[in-house]
């Protein structure tokens, strides 16, 4: 938008008082053009802005997935994004998926919105890269149309209108607390933004040590604690009056009681939640498992006294490492090592049902209780494996799980599959076979009983119940059991098991 300036008088005859009125009139129409000459420059900008954006397209994020639900958006439209910043979380039949940037850019506009259903292959949101964006402000700088400047004015007349003008100027800035020139963005990364917002503050409030003046996270926890520390200084005497009346005053005791016996009431509701993402994967998955495979179930004791010895005595030697050492490696070995003697507990059978396909490693996925829902992540090739590199990938894919974050490879290709139900309590479960796997074993609680030793003597010893799952299609009962043995007698004498690592 151009804005024209008044038509000026050259004559040298001009009074000043005329003067005043032309100068008084230039600066009311200014004053009038500049919010519409602001708004239409911003709407060109943002028009331009949108002309210059591309589209991110959603890539493949899993095999044979076609579409995800789009959870979580981490920036907002007009938010300035850096490379390989996460933009988006989506959640797919499997797994919950960060989306990230493929580079830096401002986010014009979103395709869809949270709760949706995106497909791949098709854009997600659009966006302008930074030398597009760049290059569009420096565009609009030189094409900004701003009021001429005005012919000097008489000395007397400056002289005269400088005081008044000043005051005028500050009496608005008092009234609507506003500023001649927006206050520029004050950057920070959208996790600090979330902080901010999770605790009511203002990002204005906190003094960024990053460059630029950034706010880091370290600023905003710094800026908690000191909040906490002034408010703790008054705690002593308020706690102190807020003692004295409650005591006294029975009629706030009684309706802090109703208060609080009317949150309690209103704890639970009636809602309806859709069934998606991971658990309704889970849901089909379990149905079609349960219906198409014919499951035989095998069940036992094991004694762990022994193995429980074993790890507390390496246990001090992984922590140095910075590894958790505890139980689960040591099944998954021991399993592996009995797959080597029956290996059709790690076959599967083709989707023809015309073949046994027996599998070259022994993948051995964990099942684990997420937010998301329920996720068997595998550790690959356990035959392979240390004790300490399997201790490893069981603490990596069992924090993945649990934040809902597990790769896709680490969700494909398991070959047989343990259920730790034990962890949360139970001493018997009847899994359901992961398929297209064969079998599964579901772990109880391990209970401190009394048992006769090899004298006939009672002794206490660490007893874990065990539950197995196959396919009787292609294992029977004799298969499975002289298999439970043989994993057995490895956990039962854990120096025969080390001596049968290679």
């Amino acid at each position: 938008m151009t804005v024209a300036a008044p038509a000026r008088s050259t004559a040298p005859t001009q009074s000043a008082a005329s003067q005043a009125a032309s100068s008084q009139s230039d600066v009311a129409a200014s004053a009038s053009a500049k919010p519409a000459s602001n708004g239409a420059a911003s709407t060109q900008t943002a028009a331009a802005l949108e002309r210059r954006s591309r589209d991110f397209i959603l890539p493949d994020i899993g095999e044979g997935i076609v579409e995800c639900e789009v959870v979580t958006w981490h920036v907002a439209e007009g938010d300035t994004v850096e490379e390989d910043q996460t933009i988006v979380d989506v959640m797919t039949d499997k797994a919950l998926v960060e989306i990230t940037a493929s580079e830096p850019g401002r986010i014009v506009r979103f395709h869809y919105a949270q709760g949706e259903n995106a497909r791949v292959h098709t854009p997600l949101y659009a966006y302008v890269p930074d030398e597009e964006a760049e290059a569009e402000s420096a565009e609009s700088t030189e094409s900004e149309v701003t009021v001429p400047e005005r012919k000097q004015a008489q000395p007397e007349y400056l002289a005269e209108h400088r005081q008044e003008g000043d005051d005028k100027s500050d009496k608005k800035s008092g009234q609507d607390g506003s500023h001649g020139e927006s206050r520029p963005r004050i950057p920070a990364t959208p996790a600090v933004r979330r902080l901010l917002r999770e605790h009511q503050l203002e990002l204005q409030a906190i003094a960024g040590s990053g460059r630029n003046g950034r706010v880091l996270k370290e600023d905003v926890l710094a800026y908690l604690k000191q909040s906490e520390a002034r408010e703790t200084d008054l705690v002593p005497d308020d706690a102190h009056k807020v003692g004295e009346a409650v005591e006294t005053d029975k009629a706030a005791a009684e309706a802090c009681a109703v208060a609080s016996h009317e949150e309690r009431s209103s704890r639970l509701e009636s809602k309806a939640v859709p069934l998606k993402g991971v658990a309704a994967v889970m849901a089909r998955r379990m149905v079609q498992a349960s219906t198409q495979i014919p499951h035989f179930h095998y069940g036992d004791e094991l004694d762990i006294t022994d193995l429980l010895a074993l790890r507390a005595r390496l246990k001090v030697r992984a922590e140095q490492q910075g590894i958790r050492l505890t139980l689960m490696p040591f099944i998954m070995k021991a399993m592996a090592l009995a797959v080597i003697e029956e290996p059709i507990l790690n076959a599967r059978l083709s989707e023809d049902e015309s073949e046994i396909l027996y599998q070259g490693t022994c993948n051995i996925g964990m099942a684990v209780d997420s937010a998301s829902g329920l996720m068997v992540p595998n550790v690959k090739s356990v035959e392979r494996l240390s004790i300490l590199e399997i201790a490893r990938e069981v603490g990596r894919l069992t924090e993945a799980a649990r934040s809902g974050r597990v790769a896709q490879a680490d969700l494909k290709g398991g070959t047989l599959s343990i259920s730790n139900i034990g962890a949360l309590g139970g001493t018997y479960a009847a899994p359901i076979i992961n398929q297209p796997e064969v079998a599964i074993v579901a772990l109880g609680r391990t209970q401190r009983l009394p048992r006769f030793d090899d004298e006939g003597n009672v002794c206490a010893r660490d007893i874990m119940t065990i539950t197995w799952a196959g396919d009787h299609r292609i294992i029977d009962g004799g298969t499975i059991a002289r298999f439970s043995n043989l994993w057995k007698h490895y956990l039962e004498h854990p120096d025969e098991m080390l001596l049968s690592l290679s």
